[in-house]
């Protein structure tokens, strides 16, 4: 079976979706029978173990992004590749190039909902966006011939639109990149903290959508011994006493550190689609606090973290402290038992396996697992 995997969102400072296509690349080698290729944007036309990039003009102010503007090369590449499925995780003009593709091909293709575009539309550029924006989400998705969402709340989305036959395929965190053996003791000294800090970090983009302001004014009640470190580009530089900011791109392996030296993870986003950070957090060994409301209710489990009111810095804080008077330890490694029995990047793929061979009609190969 030869998968193709087409998005634009895939850039060196890029999410979760390239985490998503470079773990699926990967493990897709360890199965017999098995070839993949992504095709993602780039300067020019290049290729280089079965990843392909077609030009595509940058995006003013975004990050190292492009956008594809012409259908065509993307089309011709997928044609010239015949692959027996084709797999999408944008709603721009990718996804109609995967779909002409597909129509002449005669092949399946599959969309993955991986952002919540009548919603951002809605925050970025008001309700009259979101209302259209809705209507074509809607017309878009229902001409693929199956749909995975990372979540029930965003399946429940689409089922809302009108959009039939979604599957819930949640996403997986590198057991091996996050890890409590990463632990470092001497990042309190180095960040010029004591020793008996209690440690709090966010990781990620400060884009709108994650609500550091409220995890700022946390930091601000909660005061010593709490310190918040925000990891990441474009963090707010005004910050109270008890915050760090590392304002800049980290690669897995800076993060996967601070994540595995930290006490816990603060997530007050209320628009996460799925919030692969809550996960790496946990994989490190570390519980969460996060906000009740996207898909963080259902990655976040008691057992490992706690859930406060969206948007309640003053119930954040309150429920920090709550978290404080477990045993922190015990917590840790509970999140990294849930991560390892449920979110492990090898049953990921072995269920986007399963739905491949549903839509192409073929017996599923063997499962590999990744040494």
């Amino acid at each position: 079976m030869h998968i193709a995997d087409m998005t634009m969102f895939y850039a060196p400072a890029s999410g979760g979706v390239r985490t998503y296509l470079e773990a699926k690349h990967r493990r897709l080698r360890l199965y017999p029978g098995v070839r993949h290729s992504m095709l993602v944007p780039g300067s020019g036309f290049r290729q280089n173990g079965g990843i392909y990039e077609i030009p595509a003009p940058m995006l003013p102010f975004g990050r190292g992004h492009r956008f594809p503007v012409r259908r065509g090369p993307w089309r011709e590449t997928l044609r010239a590749l015949q692959p027996d499925l084709i797999e999408v995780g944008d709603p721009y003009m990718t996804a109609w190039a995967a779909l002409d593709a597909g129509r002449r091909l005669d092949i399946p293709v599959i969309g993955f909902y991986h952002s919540d575009l009548p919603l951002l539309a809605s925050k970025r550029m008001g309700t009259w966006f979101g209302a259209n924006m809705s209507g074509y989400v809607a017309r878009l998705y229902r001409s693929f011939d199956r749909v995975l969402a990372p979540s029930q709340v965003m399946a429940e989305k689409l089922e809302t639109l009108g959009v039939p036959n979604v599957h819930v395929q949640p996403l997986g965190v590198d057991l091996r990149a996050f890890s409590p053996t990463l632990r470092d003791p001497g990042l309190r000294d180095e960040l010029g903290l004591p020793d008996d800090t209690r440690l709090l970090i966010f990781a990620g983009r400060g884009s709108r959508e994650k609500n550091l302001d409220v995890l700022l004014q946390t930091a601000f009640l909660l005061g010593k011994p709490y310190h918040l470190l925000l990891v990441g580009s474009d963090m707010p530089r005004r910050v109270p006493a008890n915050v760090t900011v590392i304002d800049r791109f980290c690669g897995v392996a800076e993060v996967a550190r601070y994540m595995a030296s930290s006490d816990a993870l603060l997530h007050a986003g209320n628009q996460e689609t799925f919030g692969l950070v809550a996960l790496e957090a946990m994989a490190s060994g570390i519980p969460v606090v996060a906000a009740a409301a996207g898909a963080l209710p259902e990655i976040v489990p008691e057992t490992a973290g706690r859930l406060c009111r969206p948007l309640d810095a003053r119930n954040m804080a309150l429920t920090v402290r709550e978290l404080f008077t477990g045993d922190m330890k015990a917590l840790g490694r509970r999140a990294r038992a849930h991560v390892e029995a449920q979110h492990a990047w090898d049953a990921v793929v072995a269920g986007l396996l399963a739905h491949y061979h549903a839509v192409c009609g073929s017996v599923a190969a063997p499962v590999a697992v990744h040494g």
